[in-house]
């Protein structure tokens, strides 16, 4: 009797049908406006269209001409390299050490997610004080010990390197958890047999501990990488409008910018398809080259 209750599929439409409404009203109409409102002349929210741009396609005409796009899409994958590299990466890195301790792994595994639960504005607060605001806590220690020269953090030279540093120590927490969960399903017994062959903990780590952890990697590197696309609040904070001279821009942060000051709202959307088209093709690429593997 049990197995002919699972043959029935009908009840399954009344619990997906919501589910299904809900994604169609608040994400696939929306998006599919986007696209329509793309080719719009809108000159402001809440303000009505205007009819079709002269030409239909003179947006995207605008976003090949736009430097200031070219600007944001490239920084955007430079955050790309920083969060496979420095999140991921760092977080990989922090699991295994964690992963080896047998006192202090919990304190750990809280100091380090810790920077998840703040608030990205308060952490923009944060990081303002310590590099931009009236001369910034490095620079004050920095002169305290006797620098003459002080670092210009809005300089074009460090302005990525001031942004992307908060963004990078926010997230590699996230990753962390991911991956410790991950450990905690790799048997003991494994291990145990490797000790009575001989291996050394580097040996495990290497032919254990990392193949067995690929398809949790993979997971962690899609989510970064995707995440990065979607970047807005924390370096809003710090370099609003992308300064200096637009050098900070990323593809978030310059939409939002010709949504909320700038007004221009068909352009916005361009953008907005954009970044889905990109987080489309950045996806396929790393799921390509990051394949997962049955074990």
């Amino acid at each position: 009797m049990g197995a002919n209750i699972y043959k029935n599929k009908k009840p399954l439409w009344i619990f997906l049908f919501p589910a299904f409404l809900f994604m169609a009203v608040y994400l696939y109409y929306p998006f599919l406006m986007n696209i329509y409102n793309s080719f719009q002349s809108i000159t402001g929210l809440a303000h009505a269209s205007k009819g079709l741009n002269s030409p239909w396609y003179s947006n995207y005409v605008k976003l090949f001409q736009d430097k200031a796009m070219r600007t944001a899409i490239v920084n955007t994958l430079i955050m790309m390299v920083v969060t496979i590299v420095g999140q991921v990466g760092v977080a990989i890195i922090l699991a295994l050490l964690v992963d080896n301790i047998k006192r202090g792994a919990k304190f750990f595994r809280t100091v380090y997610f810790f920077p998840i639960v703040i608030s990205a504005t308060a952490l923009g607060l944060l990081f303002n004080l310590i590099f931009l605001y009236n001369k910034g806590m490095v620079n004050q220690f920095a002169e305290l010990f006797g620098a003459t020269k002080l670092i210009d953090w809005k300089d074009k030279s460090y302005a990525l390197f001031t942004m992307m540093l908060p963004v990078m120590w926010q997230y590699v927490g996230f990753y962390f958890v991911i991956l410790i969960t991950g450990l905690n399903n790799i048997s003991e017994e494994l291990y145990e047999a490797s000790s009575i062959d001989g291996a050394s903990k580097f040996q495990r780590v290497r032919y254990i501990t990392l193949p067995l952890l690929h398809n949790v990697i993979c997971t962690c590197l899609v989510l970064a990488v995707t995440g990065a696309l979607k970047v807005f609040d924390l370096p809003w904070i710090m370099f609003r409008s992308g300064m200096p001279n637009g050098a900070t821009w990323l593809t978030g942060t310059y939409m939002y910018h010709q949504t909320m000051i700038t007004g221009d709202i068909d352009y916005a959307s361009t953008i907005a398809i954009v970044i889905v088209i990109l987080g489309v093709i950045v996806s396929k690429i790393v799921n390509t080259i990051f394949k997962e593997k049955d074990y």
